[in-house]
This record gives C-alpha cells, sequence and structure tokens, in this order.
C-alpha cells in the first residue's frame, strides 16, 4: 500500500512539473471541457472450436468539467458518470452491468496569494443499479453493491495550489468523511423473493421458509465496513449501522490537459481518518466453568479475566477494534480518461479506476479469505464521442 502511495506522489510531482511548462493560454471566466459518448462492442462465432459465447457490451460515458476562474476566486465542478451492460448468448445471466459509478466534486476557492486559495469542497460517489455476482448458472447471484451501498460523502476545508487551469493539488487537515451502506426494505424484500424462485426453481417441494433470515442489509454493511465494535461486560459485539462518519487529511490531485484532439483528464485522491484505537481483539473458543461451549470477542484484559476464572479457551487474533481505518492508512482513489478524437464524432477512450478502502474486505476468487485488496478496473473502446 505504501508503494502506490509513494508512486502516485512521485507522479504528481512530475506532472505538476510539466504542467508548470505548459504554454500560456487565454483565460476565460467560464471554461467547459470534458468527453461523452457510446462505446460498444459486438463478437459473433459459429462453430468455433476455441470456445466462447457472442455477446454485445455498451459502454455509456461522460466525464465533465466546468471551471468558473477569477483573479480573486474560482469554482471548480467535475462530473464522471459512466455505466455500461453485456449481452451473453448463454442460458444463464444474459444481461450483465460491466460498469456503473457517478461522481460528482465541487470546489470553492479564495485567492489569498497568487496561485493559492483557501478552498471548501465537497464530493459524492455511489453507482446507479444493484451489483451482482455473476455464477453462470441457475445458483443465486449474490447483491454486492447498490445505490448508496457503498457511497462516499467528502467535505471539507483546506489549501489548493492552481499554478494553472492543468494542474492542481489540494492539501486538506479537516476533511469529514460519510460512508453508507444503506438497503431500502424493497431491495431486502425483492432479493429474498428472488432467492425464493431459484430454490423453488430447482426443486419445487425445497423449504424455503428460511430464505427470510438472510439479512442483505447487514451483508453489505459488513463489507464495506458500516460497523462498530459494541463493547459489553460479555464481550465485543458488532453494532451494524447505515453510515460511518470518519475525521481525518485528505490529499488530492488533478489533471485536465488537451492538446489538439487528446484529452487526458486525471484525478488522485487520499484520505485517511484520524481516529487511533490500538485495542486488539481476540475470537475466544472453548467452555466456561460449568463446561458448557463458549464463543464470543474479547480484548486482551478480557481473555486475561475469563482464563482467570477458570474457563478453558483458545484465543485467536482477529484485528484492532478500529477494522483498520486509522491514521495513516490511506483510502485510495485514482481514475485516469484519455481519449482521441478523430473524423469529428469517432472516439477512442481509455479509462482506468485504482481504489483501496482500509475496512472494505474483499474474498479471493474462491470466495475466501476476504480482506483488503487493491481494486482496478479499465475499459478500452471505440464509438461515437464529443471531446470538448
Amino acid at each position: 500500500m505504501k508503494k502506490i502511495i509513494i508512486c502516485l506522489l512521485a507522479m504528481a510531482g512530475s506532472i505538476a512539473l510539466f504542467a508548470q511548462d505548459a504554454p500560456a493560454e487565454e483565460k476565460k471566466e467560464w471554461q467547459w471541457s470534458g468527453v461523452v459518448g457510446l462505446n460498444a462492442s459486438a463478437t459473433g462465432m459459429v462453430n468455433w472450436a476455441a470456445g466462447g459465447v457472442n455477446n454485445v457490451t455498451g459502454v455509456a460515458f461522460g466525464k465533465v468539467r466546468l471551471l468558473y476562474d477569477k483573479p480573486d476566486y474560482s469554482w471548480e465542478t467535475n462530473l464522471d458518470v459512466e455505466y455500461g451492460m453485456s449481452y451473453l448468448d448463454q442460458k444463464y445471466d444474459k444481461f450483465q452491468k460491466s460498469s456503473d459509478h457517478l461522481v460528482f466534486n465541487t470546489k470553492f476557492g479564495w485567492a489569498f496569494k497568487p496561485q493559492w486559495y483557501l478552498t471548501v469542497q465537497a464530493g459524492f460517489q455511489t453507482q446507479f443499479d444493484l451489483g451482482r455476482k455473476y455464477t453462470g448458472s441457475n445458483a443465486p447471484n449474490e447483491i454486492i453493491s447498490n445505490i448508496l451501498a457503498p457511497s462516499y460523502t467528502d467535505i471539507s476545508v483546506g489549501i489548493d495550489w492552481k499554478p494553472n487551469s492543468i494542474f492542481s493539488i489540494y492539501l486538506s487537515p479537516v476533511a469529514g468523511r460519510i460512508t453508507t451502506a444503506y438497503t431500502s426494505n424493497k431491495v431486502q424484500d425483492r432479493f429474498a423473493d428472488y432467492l425464493r424462485d431459484v430454490e423453488l426453481a430447482a426443486d419445487p417441494t425445497a423449504d424455503v421458509s428460511a430464505i427470510a433470515d438472510y439479512n442483505l442489509r447487514e451483508a453489505l454493511q459488513e463489507k464495506y465496513g458500516t460497523w462498530k465494535y459494541d463493547d459489553s461486560e460479555t464481550g465485543y459485539h458488532k453494532k451494524y449501522k447505515n453510515y460511518k462518519a470518519s475525521l481525518g487529511l485528505t490529499l488530492k490531485g488533478s489533471v485536465n490537459y488537451t492538446y489538439k484532439d487528446l484529452k487526458i483528464m486525471s484525478t488522485v485522491t487520499l484520505f485517511t481518518p484520524y481516529a487511533w484505537d490500538k485495542t486488539k481483539l481476540y475470537q475466544v473458543t472453548g467452555t466456561d466453568v460449568a463446561g458448557a461451549a463458549y464463543d464470543g470477542i474479547h480484548n486482551g484484559s478480557q481473555v486475561d479475566k475469563l482464563i482467570a476464572d477458570g474457563y478453558a479457551i483458545t484465543a485467536d487474533y482477529i484485528g484492532y477494534r478500529d477494522n483498520n481505518q486509522r491514521f495513516g492508512n490511506f483510502d485510495v482513489d485514482w481514475t485516469v480518461a484519455i481519449s482521441y478524437q478523430f473524423l469529428k464524432c469517432l472516439n477512442v477512450t481509455l479509462s482506468t479506476d485504482l481504489k483501496y478502502y482500509n475496512g472494505v474486505k474483499i474474498a479471493n476468487k474462491d470466495g475466501e479469505n476476504p480482506t483488503e485488496r487493491v481494486q482496478f478496473k479499465s475499459v478500452l473502446g471505440i464509438g461515437v464521442g464529443y471531446s470538448f
């Protein structure tokens, strides 16, 4: 994780030097820039020995920036939206979502010296639609995300350095972040109905009474870390919440560069909370003094007391109480969009997204060993588009 942050800071420094040498341009108060378009691809096969399925994929996208620049103040707003679907010629999961995000940021700054601004910034990111883990079979497709599950809302006050209209870097020691993992009752009930339909289709005599006990809401809150340990005399218990609020430090760099028909847009955001809880927790199993089975989560002193009281137990370390969300552990968001327009209306685009969130657990390909992992997605497409 530290290597990623060092690379990002080195790249930001290189971009800053490049931006300083950018040619002088005539400034306008209102400056629009961005790229919008629709990329599509199709694959068709007949008696193809190597295998595969016919498929059609479409991705609609838009990345827009609006800058209002005056000598004494500056206001910049960015909107990044993308939604894609794929059709696969197969028996199950014919339609699958391929991409989905909504990111909005705005910041307003007052210049207290040339190129330096006291800035207030706000941002919001989430997605439009349900996200599922597709199995390609008649097995249930687990819901793994939804609008507001997760979502991230950031509000901060800091210093923004803008040497020109291409590059800016922003540092805030007073940054608030609200993370949500909200699931409506409608989605919860719809998913339970879906699970019942799948089970009954496979076996009309199946007992589906336990399906209503599956708590999709808590599953998403567990995945996106909107819970905390609630301490009591009997040990720690997870208290699930729709949201989690954090106060911390944020660092953000952005680039918006245009050369003829080539456009490069990139943003890097780092956030770390000020929280720091060194309490280590242990999963305790065994028997109590009466010989009955015992299971619980405790800190070190509580484990020592149980042993002193005569419990026959083993204690396995499971992590810190703060769910690894503490100062110095950075959440990372890095987006890059490169677009080249030719023949007036055709557009080649490459977009990448890299994310890393402390407390957001992602399982491996076998669905095991959930832990924090670097998330990466890239989309390369050609289609109808317009750059401005």
